[in-house]
């Protein structure tokens, strides 16, 4: 569905070539095409940083972890792009942003989207739509300069764990730029290169509202182009095609905005304090378990086996949801399931293997699969185990403890 809203709201051709050569095809803007080019790189190197987007007038970047995008964002309007995000893709939702702590290499909107999703409140796919349109409007603002310039500033020691599945693949992306590359040849071919959808379009004084064909309660100077364009479900070209005869006879004109404040966060400061207390008052002491799987009934089995053994469990049906949980909690050893409605095991593996809160965690692909290929894909990857979940309960601890004694040496 929320895919669907994006096609709506650009109200662009559907291209059947997503690629660099219809990119190449059909951009005005050579700068745009080496940022996709350095993206699709970085995303095979599986980079985590920032590409800083700067052209005279603005300026904005493309958080990457992992050679995945986060979030995008921009110093013109960037609380308006968030909002009228929300307004097309979540217009049910009112985010509580006074809880949520910033931290220093995330984007607070994904920090905001990422609770929203932990909290079921929003669904990934309306996230990821969020995501999508905000960093179509500002490659699409920032295009239009052919000075558009990029720089890449990597952060290899970020402690981030909670991205994985909350963030495009550049394959998720690159569909992105064919659109905005889409809406360049569109501007072009329509003489609407000189439009700055970030503009808000007014009527000029003692006109009369016949003389504006209807538009005149859009043009009272606190919608900008984009805005009219998701009131009115139409793209923004067509927005400002429609305004142009206005703007030629001196009836409109466009004029810039402020954005809108910031929302209030929760102090880095109160929650530091209060991890430290949690960690002093409850220590652990028994070995914690976790078990990935989305059916409930495995986790139960699981735990009537490692409880009469002196192990703790937590069952996380959701790792995309329960990511923060199990950073929280610092299990000793994960039993992680290959099918999952919501994601697959083995990328699931590798995002463990990327976070460092997990790296050194054993990991037992625990599975119904009992086949050649998995389980030689088991010691490609280099999982600890691959267990079967037929597998007897005294194999099953005896695996346990083979793992847990090597963890503890």
């Amino acid at each position: 569905m929320a895919t669907n809203n994006v096609m709506t709201y650009t109200k662009l051709k559907d291209y059947s070539i997503s690629n660099l050569t219809a990119l190449i095809s059909m951009s005005t803007n050579k700068q745009l095409i080496k940022l996709a080019q350095n993206l699709d790189i970085l995303s095979q190197r599986g980079a985590t940083g920032k590409i800083l987007l700067n052209t005279p007038v603005k300026e904005g970047q493309l958080d990457l972890f992992y050679g995945r995008l986060l979030y995008t964002t921009s110093d013109i309007h960037r609380v308006r792009r968030w909002e009228r995000g929300l307004r097309l893709h979540c217009p049910e939702w009112n985010p509580t942003t006074s809880q949520i702590v910033l931290e220093p290499d995330k984007p607070w909107e994904y920090l905001v989207l990422y609770d929203g999703i932990s909290k079921d409140q929003i669904t990934i796919a309306q996230a990821k739509a969020v995501i999508r349109t905000v960093t179509l409007e500002i490659l699409f603002s920032m295009s239009r300069y052919p000075d558009l310039t990029h720089d890449w500033e990597g952060n290899p020691d970020s402690k981030s764990e909670l991205s994985l599945g909350l963030s495009l693949c550049y394959r998720e992306i690159e569909p992105i730029f064919t659109k905005v590359a889409q809406m360049q040849h569109i501007s072009k071919k329509s003489g609407l290169e000189s439009f700055n959808p970030n503009f808000v379009p007014v009527s000029t004084k003692s006109v009369p509202p016949e003389a504006l064909f209807g538009w005149d309660k859009y043009l009272q100077g606190d919608l900008t182009m984009w805005d009219i364009a998701i009131k009115l479900n139409k793209s923004v070209l067509a927005i400002a095609k429609n305004l142009l005869p206005l703007i030629t006879k001196g009836l409109v004109k466009l004029q810039a905005i402020p954005d809108l404040p910031e929302p209030n966060f929760k102090s880095s400061l109160v929650k530091t304090n209060s991890q430290k207390k949690k960690d002093y008052t409850t220590p652990k002491t028994k070995q914690l378990i976790a078990c990935i799987d989305d059916s409930p009934v495995i986790a139960e089995t699981l735990r009537k086996i490692v409880k009469p053994a002196g192990y703790d469990l937590i069952a996380i049906q959701d790792p995309i949801k329960g990511f923060m949980k199990i950073a929280e909690q610092k299990p000793d050893l994960i039993f992680l399931d290959l099918e999952m409605p919501n994601a697959n095991g083995y990328t699931v593996y590798q995002f463990l293997r990327k976070a460092p809160v997990f790296a050194e965690i054993p990991v037992i692909i625990f599975t119904s699969r009992n086949n050649l290929i998995d389980r030689s894909r088991t010691k490609l990857i280099g999982a600890a185990e691959f267990l079967n979940k037929s597998a007897k309960p005294q194999e099953i601890l005896k695996i346990i403890e083979k793992h847990l004694s090597i963890t503890n040496s």
